[in-house]
């Protein structure tokens, strides 16, 4: 059992416009399920990018978050969620007046867990196309949602 508010090893992970709690870490599922929430999420979030092996499914618990999966856009709101299937271009940001609070799962789970803990703040690295390579990604742009 994971309680609300915490992390299934007791830490933190940031990327600046969120913390990171793990779920449910891939050992834990034989590396078929990895699943993280984004808790006090703000303007913000990752360059458009695909993943080669894993599908992506968010779910907005609070708040309200901005998503292109593909070319379509959506806003998504509490109880409402969006697949971002493997090898489709996707990229969200928190768009409202509050932070928001999401959950997402990453099936199989793949690398994404080594790479939240390698890119977590304070070690923040450059996210450019190498980065997103060694963990099985491909970064396709900025963000769409910047500026």
């Amino acid at each position: 059992m994971v309680g609300s508010g915490a992390d299934r090893f007791g830490e933190s992970h940031s990327r600046g416009f969120s913390t990171i709690l793990f779920k449910v870490a891939s050992r834990d599922t034989g590396g078929g399920l990895f699943i993280i929430e984004h808790a006090n999420l703000v303007k913000g979030g990752p360059p458009l990018h695909l993943h080669l092996y894993q599908d992506e499914w968010f779910y907005v618990m609070e708040g309200e978050v901005a998503f292109q999966v593909g070319d379509s856009r959506k806003r998504l709101r509490a109880g409402e969620s969006v697949l971002g299937p493997r090898n489709i271009p996707h990229a969200f940001s928190s768009v409202g007046e509050k932070p928001g609070r999401m959950l997402i799962a990453f099936t199989p789970a793949g690398k994404m867990e080594e790479f939240f803990r390698a890119t977590a703040v304070p070690s923040l690295p450059a996210f450019d196309a190498e980065m997103f390579r060694r963990y099985d990604m491909r970064l396709v742009g900025p963000s769409p949602f910047e500026g």
